[in-house]
């Protein structure tokens, strides 16, 4: 099962990071699927900042920095992969 967290609103190509628009909760060591028009891959969350400082964890209304294996898009959707 997945659960919508947010939107990727910005990415840094040279150092692969994703800024999301979150709208639920999100911590480190989750498993994110990000998709997108040409975008379609699953992760495990390694490292997210807030303004150059690492967070464990987010919720609903703030805006993170992601790192991400691949590629993404403005407008990508981001899902929280539900185990279980």
């Amino acid at each position: 099962m997945e659960v919508m967290v947010g939107k990727v609103t910005h990415y840094y190509n040279r150092i692969g990071v994703a800024v999301l628009s979150v709208n639920d909760q999100l911590k480190l060591g989750d498993v994110i699927h990000i998709l997108g028009r040409t975008t379609d891959f699953i992760q495990r969350v390694t490292s997210m900042e807030i303004e150059h400082r690492k967070v464990n964890s987010v919720t609903a209304g703030m805006e993170v920095a992601l790192k991400v294996e691949e590629p993404v898009r403005k407008g990508d959707t981001v899902f929280k992969v539900i185990e279980g």
